[in-house]
């Protein structure tokens, strides 16, 4: 399938800026709100990772969340749990943060950077919330039909 980049707003988030502490593990740990600039109308559902590009562990994952309806607004402060009713019982996956968000929280003294990725798809995934982000992304793989990344940094 056609892949197109997806633009995106992550409020408080500039790309290639520094986390806001309540977005990290040493604040709030609270998700960001994202705004979707162009998605395609085709777009069903979303998936967002974040990933620490910096760890030892290439592309560490901190959150895998899918089955986000195809909407133009994220909310912040999404709620731990497997299913999420807030967002049509969208799934969190096994990553650092399970089956929640959890936030930059490199060693002390240093700095990692981080990346926000949204992939809109032209369905669901029906998969259990046990599934990693490797998993994730293999069954989407032939879905996606837009992808865009933010990244920004914390120390």
């Amino acid at each position: 399938m056609q892949q197109n980049i997806l633009e995106f707003e992550c409020i408080g988030i500039k790309d290639g800026d520094r986390f806001p502490v309540e977005n990290t593990g040493r604040g709030e740990n609270l998700s960001p709100e994202f705004v979707m600039k162009n998605l395609s109308p085709n777009a069903k559902t979303l998936i967002i990772t974040l990933e620490d590009l910096s760890h030892p562990i290439k592309n560490f994952t901190h959150w895998v969340i899918w089955n986000i309806p195809a909407m133009s607004k994220i909310p912040k402060a999404i709620p731990a749990g497997k299913t999420v009713s807030i967002l049509d019982s969208a799934v969190q996956g096994v990553g650092y943060g399970l089956h929640r968000y959890a936030g930059p929280k490199p060693p002390k003294g240093k700095s990692h950077k981080y990346g926000f990725t949204i992939y809109a798809l032209d369905c669901s995934l029906d998969l259990k919330a046990s599934s990693t982000k490797r998993k994730v992304l293999d069954k989407a793989n032939s879905h996606i039909i837009q992808q865009g990344t933010i990244c920004g940094y914390f120390e």
